[in-house]
């Protein structure tokens, strides 16, 4: 897809569009991002924030991501 790296500073609609299997990687961290209406304008970062998530989570989740296919 791309090799553009993810900061979490992207919105998840963004990071979604970016990376095959991020709406999986997503679900399974407790985000269920790809429904949500807020996909469009929240960033992954403040997504995380909103549920809950501290910033080695966040920062765990973009490695991740930008780990993936």
């Amino acid at each position: 897809m791309t090799t553009q790296k993810i900061t979490g500073d992207e919105t998840i609609g963004e990071i979604l569009m970016m990376k095959s299997a991020a709406g999986e990687i997503l679900f399974d961290a407790g985000l269920g991002c790809a429904m949500c209406s807020h996909a469009q304008v929240e960033s992954l970062r403040d997504g995380c924030l909103a549920h809950g998530f501290d910033e080695e989570e966040i920062m765990y989740l973009v490695h991740e991501l930008n780990e993936a296919e």
